[in-house]
């Protein structure tokens, strides 16, 4: 039996008045249809939005989200629009899903006439606006939308209403590893502006140690950001000394290749093996032996 109730219709509704779960019209070319109907969409025919940008659902809060539906019904309709062969989620996924779990056959739905790139943008929008997406699902959404609709920076800062800016800082997120990422996200205790001062390290080795150093002694951005800038001052440090190093084993080489050439002309056989270890390391290896009688016969 559908368990949609009349009040649930009537409760979705009022979305109509205050529009919480819709975000504005979005500044798109051409025009967009809204189509305010609320209507009971089978379940069995609507498909997830493929531009979901978040990645990480929580189960637990599902099962909570399903409880509370099934204890006051559903309060606002989710939205979809048409497609072929049914419907497309474009926002509402998680009460979608729990209204599958507690077996529903239909749900309230807002069927609006959308192009996919409005759909796509929608999604991620009403995702912003109710917080609801990690600072890396919300970097994932900006670059799927510029890369597949090829957008700027620029264009997409208007239509999501921010700056170009901060749509750079967020996808310079990007250029972390992915296990670094997932070990980032797996901390509650690590912000976004732990995660850019990260991008300072060389590798994900590195960001690694760093993020369980953060973890165990829950150190404050302005903290990581004096340990990483150490550190790099005893890169340069480095730099300079294997600098300087150079110059001084070069004189030497030369000095010493000329004493191996006298010690071969005095009958010795010299070989010299140099080997770089590291920056600051340089092994050079010095074998002499006398010459063997058929070696000097050969040379007269």
């Amino acid at each position: 039996m559908d368990r949609v109730k009349l009040t649930d219709l009537l409760r979705a509704r009022s979305v109509k008045e205050d529009r919480e779960d819709a975000a504005p019209p979005l500044e798109m070319e051409g025009k967009v249809q809204w189509r305010e109907e609320i209507v009971a969409v089978p379940i069995e025919e609507i498909r997830p939005s493929p531009y979901q940008p978040r990645k990480r659902i929580d189960q637990g809060k599902i099962e909570e989200l399903a409880a509370s539906i099934a204890e006051h019904g559903l309060l606002h309709p989710v939205v979809v629009r048409m497609i072929e062969g049914g419907y497309e989620l474009v926002v509402g996924e998680r009460r979608w899903r729990a209204c599958q779990r507690l077996g529903w056959r239909s749900i309230p739905a807002v069927v609006r006439t959308l192009s996919e790139q409005a759909a796509a943008e929608l999604a991620l929008i009403e995702n912003l606006q109710r917080k609801d997406l990690d600072f890396f699902e919300e970097a994932e959404g900006y670059q799927r939308l510029i890369t597949e609709f090829d957008l700027t920076q620029e264009e997409l800062a208007r239509r999501v209403g921010c700056s170009q800016s901060a749509i750079a800082n967020k996808l310079r997120l990007l250029r972390l590893h992915p296990q670094v990422r997932e070990a980032i996200i797996s901390r509650e205790i690590i912000s976004e502006r732990h995660a850019r001062a990260l991008l300072r390290l060389e590798s994900p080795g590195e960001q690694l140690a760093m993020i369980e150093r953060i973890a165990k002694e829950e150190l404050s951005v302005k903290k990581v950001e004096q340990l990483i800038a150490a550190r790099e001052g005893k890169e340069r440090s480095k730099g300079q000394r294997w600098i300087g190093v150079m110059k001084d084993v070069r004189p030497f080489m030369n000095s010493l290749r000329k004493l191996t050439g006298q010690l071969e002309r005095a009958g010795l056989a010299v070989t010299i093996e140099e080997e770089s270890k590291g920056r600051d390391e340089v092994v050079i290896q010095i074998r002499i032996g006398r010459r063997s009688r058929d070696s000097e016969e050969g040379r007269e």
